[in-house]
């Protein structure tokens, strides 16, 4: 997994044109009814709205566009001298347009008051990262999705900008016997506990 930062003022932007448009580019699967964000990985990687509002007729990415689209940090063509070998690190031969389904966890963050978007890709897929390392105590107690339909306790043990290495903890039968294992920082949850009053 891959993290992309953009300004979150400029998604900001990109989410208010989507919303001020009637008419919105299709998807793979024919007309889109409602505004989303579209990833476009091609000359950089930019973030740019799927509204259609007359005054283009095309994607338009560049510094001069009309609607100028956020592009991910290292990744823009006009001033990251190494942005081609750094696409190429997260995407591989990838190029396009990726439809995504992020546009309410982006404002959701932004109205928080972030000032970074990170979106989460592994090159097919891309998903709103919302913690940071910072967020997290080492040694400290997390649930985490078990794979088998509930959640797991686990203790974290050590972490990375995208990964955390967790040691299952308080579990039942011998689910805490399991060797420590990584799984995607956000996925880990805070446990709410319950005082006594």
């Amino acid at each position: 997994m891959t993290i992309l930062t953009f300004a979150a003022s400029e998604v900001a932007a990109q989410i208010a044109h989507a919303q001020s448009c009637s008419k919105f580019l299709p998807n793979w699967n024919g007309p889109v009814g409602s505004p989303a964000l579209i990833l476009i990985v091609g000359h950089g990687v930019q973030l740019i709205s799927n509204g259609i509002d007359n005054s283009t007729t095309r994607i338009v990415a560049g510094a001069t566009s009309a609607r100028s689209a956020p592009f991910a940090a290292g990744l823009n063509p006009f001033t990251d001298p190494d942005w081609a070998t750094e696409r190429q690190s997260v995407f591989r031969d990838l190029a396009g347009q990726f439809y995504t389904d992020i546009l309410d966890d982006a404002q959701a963050l932004i109205d928080r008051g972030r000032d970074q978007l990170r979106l989460a890709t592994d090159g097919h897929t891309v998903r709103v990262f919302a913690n940071q390392t910072s967020d997290y105590l080492l040694g400290g107690t997390y649930k985490v999705p078990s794979g088998l339909g509930g959640v797991f306790h686990v203790t974290l043990k050590d972490i990375s900008e995208t990964y955390a290495l967790v040691q299952n903890t308080g579990n039942c039968e011998d689910f805490d016997d399991m060797k420590p294992y990584r799984v995607p920082l956000d996925d880990l949850k805070e446990i709410e506990t319950r005082r006594a009053a």
